[in-house]
C-alpha cells in the first residue's frame, strides 16, 4: 500500500466528495478478467480487445523506471487499484441532463460557468467516463469533432484509428502499456483542414473515488492549415489512501497546422501522476505544450514533439512547484527528424519546504541534418534549506550544421528580500508569494488570462501554508 501523505495544504476548491451509486465496477486488481471486463461494458470490437490483452502482456513484462526515477514508483500496489467505475452515463449535452452528484461535483468547480464565459467547447470527465460534452452549433457545421474516446473509437473509427497508437506505442513505457490495457475517457478532436478556432476546448478531469486509476486517453488530429487550442484541468479529493492517473495524450499536427496545448493541474497529494504526452508535426507545423503542475504525491511527466515535417517547430513551457512530501519529476522531449526545425523548452521550477523539483530533458538532432535549433532554459527557485532541486538534461546534437544552446539557474528567496517586504506591509506569505510570482510571471502570462489568474490564486494558496 502506499503510505498517506502528511502535507495539509489548503486545497478545499478540490478537496470534497459526494457519495457515487456505481452501476459498473470492474473491481480491485488488474488481470485478464479486468480487461475483458472493461471492453465488454463498452461493447468494443475484437480488434480492441486484442489491442488491450497485448497491452496487458506488455505492462506485466515491463519493469518500473527504478533505474532513474524516484524510489517512490515502489510504494505503487496494482493489486489494490480499482481500474474502472462508472454509473453507466452517456455524456449529456445540458449540465441539467448531467445526474446530480456529478453536476453538483462540476457546478462546485466553476465548469459550467467557464463554458458559459469563454470556451467554445467543454469535456467533462467524472471518474472512468465523461458525463459532459458539448461543443458550441457552429464548429459542428464546420466539420470540427469534440467527443469522447469511446465515441470516437465507434463513430468516426476511419479517422481514429488511423492514428491510435502512433504517437506513443503501447510499448513505450510501463505506463503507457497500463494506459492502452485498461484507458477509458479522454477526448478525441479533430478540426478540418483551414478551420481555426477563436475560443479553446476544454477538458476536466475529476477523480471522486478512493483507491481508483484513472486512464483517460486523448487524440487531436489538426489538420493541414488548422488551429486549435486545447486545456485541461485536473482534481481530485484528498484520502488517506493512494490514487493513480496515468493518461496518455497523442497530438498530430498535419502541414502547416498549430496546436497549443495547456494543462493547469491541481492534484491532491495522495495522487501518484504518471503521463505521457507527445505530438507529431508535420512540414511547418506547430505544436506547444504549457505545463503547469501544482500538487500530487508524484509527477512525472515530459511532454514531447517529434519534429517530423521541414521547418516544424515545437515548444515546451513548464512551471513545477513541489510542497512538503511532494516530487515534481517534469522536462520536455524534443527529436528532430527533418531539417530546419526549430524547438524551444523553458521550465520553471519552485521547491518550498521539504520539496523536491527536477527538471529531465532530451533533445536530439541527428547528424544528416542542417539547420536545426533548439533553446532550452531551466530555473529553479528554493524556497528554503530543506528543498531540493535537480536537472537532468541529456542533449544529443551530432553533424556541423545545427545549433543548440543551453542555460539553467538556481536561486534562493533571501532573508533580505522578505524582510523588506514585511516592512512594507506585507505578510510574510503574501512576500514569498510576490517572489515567486515574480520567478514564473513571464510563463504564467502565456497562459490564457482565465488560467493565469487561477495559477496566482494556486500559488499564494501554497505559500499561505510553508511558512510561519
Amino acid at each position: 500500500m502506499i503510505r498517506p501523505t502528511e502535507i495539509d495544504i489548503d486545497r478545499e476548491k478540490g478537496n470534497f466528495h459526494y457519495k457515487t451509486d456505481y452501476a459498473f465496477d470492474a473491481g480491485v486488481g488488474l488481470d485478464e478478467d479486468t480487461v475483458k471486463y472493461i471492453s465488454g461494458v463498452k461493447d468494443e470490437d475484437s480488434w480492441l480487445l486484442d489491442f488491450r490483452l497485448k497491452a496487458l502482456l506488455a505492462f506485466e513484462k515491463k519493469p518500473l523506471p527504478t533505474h532513474w526515477a524516484t524510489k517512490d514508483l515502489e510504494n505503487i500496489d496494482f493489486d489494490v487499484i480499482r481500474y474502472y467505475l462508472s454509473q453507466g452515463q452517456q455524456p449529456s449535452r445540458t449540465w441539467e441532463e448531467v445526474p446530480d452528484d456529478i453536476k453538483n461535483t462540476f457546478e462546485r468547480l466553476g465548469i459550467p460557468e467557464q463554458e458559459r464565459k469563454f470556451l467554445a467547447g467543454v469535456e467533462a470527465q467524472f471518474d472512468s467516463e465523461a458525463a459532459y460534452s458539448r461543443m458550441k452549433g457552429d464548429l459542428e457545421k464546420q466539420g470540427v469533432l469534440f467527443v469522447g474516446s469511446k465515441e470516437g473509437l465507434s463513430e468516426h473509427q476511419e479517422i481514429f484509428k488511423k492514428w491510435f497508437g502512433k504517437v506513443i506505442p503501447t510499448s513505450d513505457n510501463k505506463f503507457s502499456a497500463l494506459n492502452s490495457a485498461v484507458f477509458s475517457g479522454g477526448s478525441f478532436i479533430y478540426v478540418p483542414p483551414g478551420v481555426k478556432l477563436t475560443q479553446p476546448l476544454q477538458a476536466y478531469f475529476r477523480i471522486n473515488a478512493e483507491n481508483f486509476g484513472q486512464f483517460e486517453r486523448t487524440l487531436i488530429i489538426a489538420d493541414e492549415g488548422s488551429e486549435i487550442t486545447y486545456m485541461e484541468g485536473c482534481t481530485a479529493p484528498k484520502f488517506e489512501t493512494s490514487t493513480l492517473h496515468s493518461a496518455v495524450v497523442e497530438l498530430v499536427a498535419l502541414k502547416g497546422a498549430k496546436i497549443q496545448y495547456v494543462t493547469v493541474q491541481n492534484w491532491s497529494n495522495n495522487v501518484f501522476n504518471l503521463v505521457t504526452k507527445r505530438a507529431l508535426a508535420e512540414e511547418e507545423a506547430e505544436v506547444r505544450w504549457i505545463d503547469c503542475n501544482i500538487g500530487s504525491r508524484l509527477t512525472m511527466k515530459y511532454p514531447g514533439v517529434i519534429l517530423r515535417g521541414r521547418k516544424a517547430r515545437g515548444e515546451v513551457l513548464s512551471i513545477a512547484l513541489a510542497n512538503d512530501g511532494q516530487h515534481q519529476d517534469t522536462g520536455a522531449k524534443m527529436i528532430h527528424a527533418a531539417e530546419e526545425t526549430t524547438s524551444n523548452i523553458i521550465a520553471k521550477s519552485v521547491s518550498i519546504g521539504e520539496g523536491r523539483s527536477s527538471y529531465r530533458g532530451l533533445v536530439r538532432m541527428p547528424k544528416h541534418l542542417k539547420n536545426c535549433r533548439n533553446n532550452t532554459e531551466c530555473d529553479a527557485l528554493l524556497i528554503n534549506s530543506e528543498s531540493q532541486t535537480d536537472t537532468y538534461p541529456a542533449i544529443a546534437v551530432q553533424g556541423d550544421g545545427n545549433s543548440v544552446q543551453h542555460e539553467a539557474s538556481v536561486s534562493k528567496v533571501s532573508a533580505e528580500q522578505i524582510f523588506y517586504m514585511q516592512q512594507r506591509g506585507l505578510r510574510e506569505s503574501e512576500a514569498m508569494s510576490l517572489c515567486v510570482n515574480g520567478f514564473v510571471n513571464d510563463l504564467i502570462r502565456e497562459f490564457p488570462m482565465e488560467y493565469s489568474v487561477e495559477l496566482k490564486r494556486l500559488i499564494d494558496l501554497e505559500m499561505e501554508g510553508s511558512v510561519g
